[in-house]
């Protein structure tokens, strides 16, 4: 299979699956609900999810529905996650963003105050979406994936590194301060994706080493190459305005390193990504490697 039909194919699936999650329409919460799907379902490349079925499909060996349907609540979870961050990093508090994927983002859609439920609302939806799945199998893998995502996305992850990104702006960064945000703020759930996807599938503790160090190569790159984008890339191919790093003196790679050595770090965090998956002799491991190979080297 190429890597583009497996796109298409767990594309499809997937955003039937989350847009049935926000399906839901009452009598006085219907606007939190229609912008919690404005942003859901808005698109784009649904990285975090698929992969988290790949790396499960790796350590077990397959590329087969019945694998992706066992872990499907965890990545529907961590999508979620994502979009309900992407929600509140775009506020005027934050970032400050007009447009997302190429449209209006959700608050200058729906205001700051709904813009901020939606985001709530997404992310207590993505625990109500794992608690549902493990009461229906509580194996101890798919517990330590909910500890995984849960961690990856609270104080200890995410948001502390958006925390400290936000406090970088107010003082000098070093490169230690810079390291924890791109590792944090990015880079926790992409790692978790990876572990996730293999603790969910019951994967043996070898191999959710293997997706670990992978995960957190693969994030730190992935980050990287978003500062690099955001002085070459292209704002209509993006889908976001770019030199917004430099406009809001944002500490970043590129502003610290300058932009060739950021380009050699995103080589040798690929080359230690495709190291830590070497022995997935597999479809979905095959997929996984060509997938993190072309997001890491993306030109949008």
């Amino acid at each position: 299979m190429k890597l583009e039909e497996y796109q298409v194919w767990q594309g499809k699936i997937l955003e039937a699956r989350l847009s049935a999650r926000v399906s839901h329409r009452g009598q006085y919460e219907a606007q939190v609900w229609e912008a919690m799907s404005y942003s859901l379902l808005a698109g784009g490349k649904r990285i975090r999810p698929l992969m988290l079925l790949l790396a499960a499909g790796a350590v077990t060996g397959e590329c087969a529905q019945s694998v992706f349907d066992r872990v499907y609540p965890f990545a529907e979870a961590l999508e979620m996650i994502h979009t309900y961050s992407l929600i509140h990093d775009d506020l005027p508090a934050m970032d400050n963003d007009d447009y997302r994927r190429g449209r209006l983002t959700n608050h200058k859609v729906f205001g700051e105050a709904i813009a901020i439920l939606a985001g709530d609302g997404l992310l207590n939806l993505a625990y109500e979406t794992i608690f549902e799945a493990l009461l229906t199998d509580p194996a101890p893998g798919r517990l330590l994936a909910a500890r995984t995502i849960a961690q990856a996305a609270g104080a200890r992850g995410m948001v502390a590194g958006q925390t400290a990104d936000m406090l970088a702006e107010q003082q000098k960064a070093t490169p230690e301060h810079l390291d924890f945000i791109e590792e944090n703020k990015t880079g926790q759930l992409m790692m978790a994706a990876l572990l996730a996807g293999a603790q969910a599938a019951g994967a043996p503790e070898d191999a959710i080493l293997s997706m670990r160090k992978a995960g957190r190569a693969m994030g730190k790159a992935f980050q990287i190459q978003d500062d690099i984008l955001d002085v070459e890339g292209d704002a209509a191919e993006l889908g976001k305005r770019t030199g917004s790093d430099a406009e809001n003196e944002k500490v970043t790679f590129v502003t610290v390193y300058g932009i060739q050595k950021a380009r050699e770090m995103v080589a040798e965090l690929s080359a230690d990504a495709a190291e830590a998956l070497k022995d997935f002799h597999n479809e979905s491991g095959e997929l996984l490697r060509e997938w993190i190979q072309a997001l890491i080297y993306r030109k949008k």
